[in-house]
């Protein structure tokens, strides 16, 4: 089973140095990188239609956001992440993923600048730290890209 680095990608420009880093360390280790970008889900219950179509705006919406990303990421490194596009909150979307794996050999985070590195982040390597199946490599947001080559 090959393993891989699960990248949670957002709209942050932390999450695109998260990636960049992913793709280099899988690079240099013979790994794949699989990229999870999470919708919000859709609260419109009431007209079922309007709900799904809702949820599939939000569906293309993250899809066009990672696409820059990925094209970079394959010009740069060669490797073809897997892309994949989940709605809901994302703390349990996230753990409910690592968990029903066994393919993950690191959660790949970007940390945002400053004094908040983000929900994702905090939850990650604060109270939901010690109940993970791997690793959490966490990237900080402000890594130049010479600085992730040597790093990785």
């Amino acid at each position: 089973m090959s393993q891989t680095y699960l990248v949670i990608v957002t709209e942050a420009p932390e999450a695109k140095v998260a990636l960049r880093f992913a793709a280099l360390r899988a690079q240099k280790t013979d790994r794949g990188v699989e990229i999870l970008a999470i919708g919000e889900r859709q609260d419109f219950a009431a007209w079922g239609g309007v709900q799904a179509a809702m949820e599939e705006e939000e569906r293309l919406r993250v899809e066009a956001m990672i696409a820059a990303s990925v094209q970079e990421i394959i010009d740069a490194t060669g490797i073809k992440p897997t892309i994949t596009v989940k709605q809901g909150e994302a703390v349990k979307v996230i753990a409910a993923e690592i968990n029903e794996r066994e393919d993950v050999a690191a959660l790949v985070l970007g940390a945002a600048p400053g004094s908040n590195p983000g929900p994702i982040v905090k939850h990650f390597t604060g109270e939901g730290a010690g109940d993970l199946p791997c690793p959490v490599l966490l990237v900080p947001g402000g890594l130049s890209d010479e600085r992730l080559e040597e790093l990785s």
